[in-house]
């Protein structure tokens, strides 16, 4: 079985306790606790803060403090007219089926989950069930979507 390589730095960079077995409920999990949010949003979509701002209140309704939020935006690439392979086409889809937004976004929200000791990660985005286990596994921490609130 071939690592991650963002697993394997952060194994070696940064405490990644041992996952805990069972999906654990957001609201237990979130009541009294530091709670990092993040997304992935086109480059289209305008009202990406008003998303993530509906998101920390939910965290705040559940009993959780917002240490952090994150955003990956997902931009067109190509020339002026945006009709270059991957550009249009592909802004509506996640950076990696895995983790869903880039590696390099991943490792920030885990050095920052480190340095805050949050308890969980809330995404806006819906993730599957593999994504939520892969991304438990490198940040370090329950991970939830805004729907699991």
């Amino acid at each position: 079985m071939r690592l991650h390589p963002l697993s394997v730095y952060l194994h070696f960079h940064v405490r990644v306790p041992a996952l805990r077995r069972g999906a654990p409920q957001a609201s237990a999990v979130i009541a009294g606790t530091d709670v990092l949010i993040a997304g992935l949003f086109s480059a289209k979509r305008k009202d990406y803060l008003a998303s993530m701002d509906a998101v920390a209140e939910s965290v705040i309704r559940l009993g959780g403090r917002v240490t952090g939020r994150f955003v990956q935006r997902r931009g067109n690439s190509g020339n002026k007219k945006g009709n270059a392979p991957g550009g249009r086409r592909n802004m509506d889809r996640p950076y990696s089926r895995r983790t869903l937004m880039s590696t390099g976004k991943i490792r920030e929200i885990a050095e920052a989950r480190a340095q805050h000791q949050a308890e969980a990660v809330v995404f806006y985005n819906e993730l599957t069930d593999h994504q939520r286990i892969v991304l438990a596994e490198i940040i370090g921490c329950a991970v939830f979507s805004r729907h699991d609130l």
